[in-house]
C-alpha cells in the first residue's frame, strides 16, 4: 500500500499594512510638530530661567527699580535737618523720575501743631520724641515712629571766638549776649537740660523759634554766642566756630521719623523714609554731623 504525503497549507502571516502615501505625509507632519513642541518647551524653560535671573539681578541692584512712584512727597522736618534732608530729597528725585520732595522746615513743636491741625503732609521728622508724641497722641501717625539719628549741642561763637568762650558756664558772664532756642523747641529744651544739669542760670537776649534762628543771630553778629546743634555749626562752615561742652552729652536728642496717617502720597513717602533709614541715608546724615541712633 502506497502512503501519500499530504501537504498541509502553511498558515498565512498577516502582512504589515503599509500606510498610504497621504497617511505617510500626515505621520511625518505630526512627528515634526511634536519635535518642534519639545524644542520650544526646552527653549521656553531656558528663557524662563534667564529672565528670572535677570529680574533677580535687577531687583538686587536697586530695591526700588520695580516701583513706579510719582507725585509730590511733602515732608515736615526739624530745621536742623535742612541741609541733609535737602540733599537726600535730590537723591530721591533722581532715583524716582516723576517725583518731587517738598520740605517744610521749622521748629518741631510748630510743625507738630500744624500736622495735628490738619495740614497736609506725608512725613514728619522731629528733633525730639516729645514733639513726635504730640502727633502720635493725636493718632495722626501711621505705625510707630522710628529713631533714625541723634544730635548733640554745641556753643556757636563768632569766627575766632573773640569772647574766649570755653565752657557752658562762660555763657553766664556779665555783658555777654547769648541767644537760645525757645524752651518748647527741642534745641531749647536740650539747652535747658544742660544748664539745669550744671546748676546754671542763663537769661538770653532772645529766644528763637528754631535752631536756625539762633544760629543766624551769631552769623549776623547780633549776639556773641548761641547754643545750637553741632550739625548746624558744621553746616554754617566758616561763618561760626563751635565750642564743645561736656554737659551736652546728657542732653542728646533722639530724632524720630514717621509716615503720617492721612499722607496724600503714602507709597512715595514710605520710599523716602526707607532712603533716610538706609545705609546710604545714614552715611549722608553722619557726614552732616548726626550721631547714629
Amino acid at each position: 500500500m502506497t502512503t501519500r504525503s499530504v501537504s498541509r497549507p502553511r498558515p498565512s502571516r498577516p502582512r504589515p499594512s503599509r500606510p498610504r502615501p497621504g497617511a505617510r505625509r500626515t505621520i511625518r507632519l505630526v512627528g515634526g510638530l511634536a519635535l518642534a513642541a519639545v524644542a520650544l518647551t526646552a527653549c521656553s524653560s531656558g528663557d524662563s530661567g534667564d529672565s528670572g535671573d535677570s529680574a533677580t539681578a535687577s531687583g538686587s541692584g536697586s530695591g526700588s527699580s520695580a516701583e513706579k512712584l510719582s507725585g509730590t512727597v511733602t515732608v515736615f522736618a526739624a530745621a536742623s535737618l535742612k541741609e541733609s534732608f535737602t540733599s537726600l530729597g535730590k537723591t530721591f528725585e533722581k532715583e524716582h523720575p516723576g517725583t518731587k520732595v517738598s520740605f517744610n522746615f521749622g521748629g518741631s513743636d510748630s510743625l507738630a501743631a500744624s500736622i495735628t491741625s490738619g495740614a497736609p503732609a506725608d512725613v514728619f521728622a522731629a528733633a525730639s520724641p516729645k514733639t513726635m508724641k504730640t502727633v502720635t497722641d493725636a493718632k495722626a501717625a501711621k505705625g510707630a515712629p522710628a529713631t533714625f539719628v541723634r544730635n548733640q549741642l554745641e556753643i556757636a561763637t563768632l569766627p575766632g571766638n573773640p569772647k574766649k568762650i570755653a565752657t557752658l558756664k562762660d555763657l553766664t558772664r556779665s555783658g555777654l549776649k547769648v541767644a537760645l532756642c525757645a524752651k518748647e523747641v527741642p534745641c531749647g529744651s536740650a539747652a535747658q537740660t544742660a544748664l539745669d544739669g550744671a546748676g546754671l542760670k542763663l537769661t538770653p537776649v532772645s529766644y528763637e523759634q528754631d535752631v536756625k534762628g539762633a544760629l543766624t543771630k551769631v552769623e549776623l553778629k547780633e549776639v556773641d554766642a548761641s547754643v545750637v546743634y553741632r550739625t548746624d555749626v558744621k553746616a554754617a562752615g566758616g561763618k561760626v566756630e563751635g565750642v564743645e561742652f561736656p554737659e551736652s552729652k546728657k542732653a542728646i536728642n533722639d530724632y524720630p521719623i514717621a509716615l503720617l496717617k492721612n499722607a496724600p502720597n503714602a507709597e512715595a513717602a514710605t520710599a523716602f523714609i526707607d532712603l533716610v533709614t538706609s545705609a546710604r541715608g545714614q552715611k549722608a546724615l553722619g557726614q552732616a554731623g548726626f550721631l547714629k541712633p
